[in-house]
């Protein structure tokens, strides 16, 4: 019997065929194999006079795959199409299915989250048909995205000179530059505190003053500040100590974004570099001749992790920390979006340490493997607990607050190092005995403008705003970047930190953008459309309508704006072109 099985990544057929054996072939597509064609309206490869059906070409460099995969397939009994498990690959599978002739309405669609034996040979049991709500909804975005990317940005290029335009890295250059106007505004503020310290037999405690007669205190200036100097030179007596356990959860195990923002910010890996490098973790590394993936599938927006996980993972801690180190199982809020197709980003065995692999990983998979393995370990693991203390010391109506902490149990942070705690030890105080300062200083401050987005932060941003799904982040900000809108660099001469600032050209191209634009380039807009994508991913909403809703919103804006936008005068440079003469520009 001869069956086909076809995967997106060539990387994976080795393993995959091995796991099925020798009744089948695994072949790969490479990725995508058609797009829109450049032809019809406007070169959009989209017919506007037939509820906006598409016209698909074979892209270039996909011919030979496709020849190639048309030869192997003749003749074969059974045909598995087991794209990526995700919006794009379930087109991929559609187009896959519609260029090899293949019956659309056959069980032939598979998916798996790992690629271990066991998840790949449970899933061809249960193969499914192509799920072709999902396909439509992939399909209405490409067509929204071909309109705005070909309309817009023609426009752009003639009337601002700037490259291109698009329906998502439009909201995200808007949300860099907003930010630098912010920060070019903003104007410091003076303000001040004061610190006094005590001493407890030897041990020194830090108090800050915050509240007077009851209300919260604040200090405006210096003579704000001289005040309670003046008022608090003799005794304070001890007027709340509070003792209590206070609880600290581990975190939900990572999804897309968190894991990139988070890797940002631990790791110091850019959201390509996350991406990349969770590709090969989840595609198999060799481990003792065998190949095996390391991770579930890593573009996810679901924190939910499988029964088989959660078990195998509260027996292996019970067995290696002992039984009151296991926790309970939280399976996270879901919001509107939550695609919850996929689990949360975790490891495909808990028995697989990152030590166990380290000598068949680079330095950049086994720094990655950790983070991840030890998250998903840890969000499976008792809270730790803390012995908090708070104490406030008081003089003519001013109350003087300070902090003291003990891990009391160490719970998840047994294994999960990236979180720490410091114990800040005040000792025992006696509440009838009078203490006196040893010291108390003014301090002057000025606050601070709005930080400018790092890679984690901009992440952040577009996922509580409902910009952008797990598999965009990262070319979102590559784009703009590459667009030459905003450059991606140290923060100043003193900070090395990496921060996007929007250059003269991007802040050009977002002001012709809001100027003529602004009602579908902005937050609300893109979040709206999205949600609209996922319905129709759902089923419940109609790809023409929404097509056709936005058209009619489009256009006319279009052509106000090929009317009205002004035109960027090029500047003369004041040096003749060696080649003919001309003035350069």
């Amino acid at each position: 019997m001869k069956n086909i099985v076809i995967v997106e990544s060539p990387t994976k057929t080795k393993t995959i065929e091995k796991y099925l054996g020798k009744d089948f072939e695994v072949v790969s597509s490479k990725g995508h194999i058609r797009d829109l064609a450049t032809r019809g309206k406007d070169g959009l490869g989209v017919d506007f006079e037939n509820d906006y059906a598409p016209t698909y070409t074979i892209s270039r460099d996909k011919r030979d795959t496709i020849k190639s995969l048309k030869s192997i397939v003749k003749g074969a009994d059974n045909v598995y199409l087991a794209t990526d498990t995700d919006r794009e690959g379930e087109a991929i599978s559609w187009h896959l299915a519609d260029e090899l002739g293949l019956d659309i309405d056959l069980e032939n669609r598979v998916v798996f989250n790992e690629i271990t034996k066991d998840a790949v040979l449970k899933a061809f049991e249960t193969p499914r048909k192509i799920d072709m709500d999902l396909v439509k909804s992939q399909e209405t975005r490409r067509i929204l995205d071909r309109i705005i990317g070909f309309k817009l940005s023609k426009l752009l290029q003639r009337k601002i000179r700037s490259k291109s335009a698009g329906r998502v890295q439009s909201v995200a250059l808007k949300l860099v530059v907003d930010r630098e106007n912010e920060i070019t505004a903003f104007v410091p503020e003076e303000y001040w505190s004061v610190i006094a310290l005590f001493d407890n037999d030897g041990i020194e405690i830090e108090t800050s003053v915050e509240r007077y007669k009851g209300e919260k205190f604040e200090m405006k200036n210096e003579a704000d500040a001289q005040a309670v100097l003046d008022a608090t030179t003799g005794v304070f007596q001890i007027t709340n100590l509070t003792k209590r356990d206070r609880k600290r959860n581990p975190k939900l195990p990572f999804i897309t974004s968190t894991l990139q923002q988070e890797a940002s910010t631990r790791l110091g890996f850019q959201t390509r570099k996350t991406m990349r490098v969770a590709q090969k973790l989840y595609e198999g590394k060799a481990l003792n001749g065998e190949t095996e993936g390391l991770i579930t599938y890593m573009r996810t927006d679901s924190y939910r992790l499988s029964q088989t996980f959660v078990d195998d993972a509260k027996g292996f801690i019970k067995d290696n920390y002992g039984k009151k180190y296991v926790g309970t199982y939280r399976p996270g809020k879901k919001d509107e979006n939550t695609q919850d197709a996929h689990e949360a980003i975790r490891p495909t065995s808990i028995e697989r340490t990152p030590q166990s692999v380290k000598a068949f990983l680079t330095p950049d998979e086994y720094k990655l493997y950790s983070f991840i393995y030890y998250r998903a370990l840890a969000s499976l693991m008792a809270p730790a607990v803390i012995d908090a203390v708070s104490v406030t010391f008081s003089q003519n109506d001013y109350d003087f607050n300070g902090t003291g902490q003990t891990l009391k149990f160490d719970g998840y942070l047994k294994v999960y190092s990236y979180d720490t705690t410091t114990d800040k030890i005040i000792g025992e105080l006696d509440e009838k005995k009078a203490y006196s300062a040893k010291s108390i200083i003014p301090n002057q401050h000025f606050t601070q403008p709005p930080a400018r987005y790092n890679e984690a932060r901009l992440v952040k941003e577009l996922e509580e705003l409902g910009i952008g799904r797990p598999s965009t982040y990262s070319m979102i900000m590559e784009t703009i970047v590459a667009r030459g809108y905003v450059t991606y660099g140290a923060a100043s001469e003193t900070n090395s930190s990496k921060v996007f600032k929007p250059t003269e050209q991007g802040m050009i191209t977002n002001e012709s953008l809001q100027d003529h634009f602004n009602s579908i380039i902005n937050v609300n807009y893109t979040a709206n459309m999205e949600n609209d994508l996922d319905k129709i991913a759902e089923g419940s909403a109609n790809s023409t309508k929404a097509i056709d809703d936005f058209v009619k919103l489009f256009y006319p804006l279009l052509d106000e704006a090929n009317e009205n936008m002004e035109q960027l005068e090029l500047e003369k440079v004041g040096e003749l072109c060696p080649e003919d003469g001309g003035e350069l520009v």
